[in-house]
């Protein structure tokens, strides 16, 4: 039954990530001086206290050391370590998902033995996902997918002992902290039809892998992200991930969308709070600013946004987790994840902006918050690809249309 009664873990879980951003996050994101030089820089300390919480982790099963939580409570999470920072959030939710994805799905067991133990006794042990970029622009509305882009990482095989790698990916999230990298890569000679494809598991000190970090604060992601190239990089054949398990990796099941939709519902919370929290500071006419009609009313269809966003995110995490729930309509049969993703993005950019107008004209002050929290709503607002393609697949689900996923991930033979 669709349910969203939180559980006592679940509520636990929460309570304990809030405390530490109020305590931890928030001072630190919010210093005056940090603010006014646009300071972007990751606070590697904090990252490594989340560590600490279980939260890098988090998704990770019980039985492989992780918290074996389900994608809701991972989007709980994300929306309050967003509240505090998305940058933070952005860095532990990809390493949190990526490692239920390698595994929980699709390492085999001398694999995870080999890979488990740094990933569990390092608080630094991020992951990244070097995935074929979409360079495809647009959407053929009502009609076949278009062919998949080339993948420019390529491998050859000598033998049965190693692949040698090549190529580059030009933005890989998490790839500046990542040690260990999953990289989709092309055998040759079948590289230029996207065929044949495999995941290889390469360690950051893998020789022949090299990460140039973008950085600096006009980035425009949140996170970290970096390009990985290849040069005649060398890897044992045993870290292959090849056939059913390879093209699961491509599958896309919502959780990713849902977390992304939360960590950008994070910064819309983070604006109207502070808006609310000056709204009863500031004194206008005689009394405070909240209990002036027109302010009193923009903080209202704020907190109306934010509430029919969260539930939105909510019922795409609890779908990501129920698929049968779908197959017997206890929910539309939708990309809920993608409705989530695009609703959220909209109205967030939107209490952003009404948030820092209550602050008239400190709201657009460097050293003040409000223009650090519509700069992060820009930011989601135009990543994760269009909403104008993203609708019209929502579109076409309405329709009844049923696109054929890209083969992007063909089993190996």
């Amino acid at each position: 039954m669709y349910n969203l009664h939180l559980s006592a873990e679940q509520l636990e879980i929460r309570s304990t990530v809030r405390d530490f951003v109020a305590q931890e996050i928030k001072p630190w994101a919010l210093k005056s001086e940090r603010l006014e030089a646009m300071d972007r820089s990751l606070p590697l300390h904090l990252l490594d206290k989340a560590s600490q919480l279980g939260l890098r982790t988090l998704a990770l099963s019980e039985g492989a050391g992780g918290a074996g939580a389900d994608t809701l409570a991972a989007a709980i999470v994300a929306e309050e370590l967003a509240a505090g920072d998305p940058d933070v959030a952005a860095v532990l939710m990809e390493t949190s998902r990526l490692g239920h994805l390698l595994f929980d799905q699709l390492m085999n067991e001398a694999q995870r033995e080999r890979f488990l133990p740094g990933l569990i006794g390092d608080d630094r042990h991020h992951l990244a996902f070097a995935e074929p970029g979409d360079e495809a622009l647009g959407i053929d509305y009502h009609r076949p997918t278009a062919p998949a882009p080339t993948v420019k990482t390529v491998a050859r095989r000598t033998g049965a002992a190693e692949w040698i790698v090549n190529g580059t990916n030009a933005c890989v999230a998490n790839a500046p902290l990542a040690k260990l990298f999953a990289v989709a890569v092309a055998a040759e000679p079948a590289a230029e039809k996207s065929a044949n494809l495999r995941i290889l598991l390469v360690p950051r000190d893998t020789p022949g892998l090299t990460v140039t970090a973008h950085d600096g604060p006009d980035r425009w992601f949140h996170g970290a992200c970096g390009a990985v190239t290849f040069a005649e990089c060398r890897v044992p054949a045993q870290y292959a991930i090849e056939g059913e398990r390879a093209a699961a990796a491509r599958h896309d099941d919502g959780r990713a969308q849902a977390i992304a939709a939360a960590i950008n519902l994070g910064i819309g919370r983070a604006a109207c709070e502070a808006a609310l929290d000056y709204a009863q500071l500031r004194v206008q006419g005689g009394r405070r600013i909240v209990e002036h009609q027109a302010i009193g009313t923009k903080l209202a269809e704020i907190a109306i946004r934010l509430n029919v966003a969260r539930n939105a995110v909510w019922q795409a995490a609890w779908a990501a987790d129920h698929p049968e729930a779908q197959a017997d309509l206890s929910v539309p049969d939708l990309p809920l994840a993608t409705i989530a993703r695009v609703f959220t993005a909209e109205a967030v950019h939107r209490a952003a902006k009404d948030a820092a107008e209550c602050f008239g004209a400190m709201g657009v002050m460097r050293d003040m918050p409000l223009q650090k929290y519509v700069r992060d709503a820009l930011i989601s607002l135009h990543a994760g690809g269009r909403a104008s393609d993203a609708k019209l697949g929502i579109a076409e689900a309405l329709a009844g249309y049923r696109r054929a996923p890209p083969a992007t991930m063909q089993a190996a033979e």
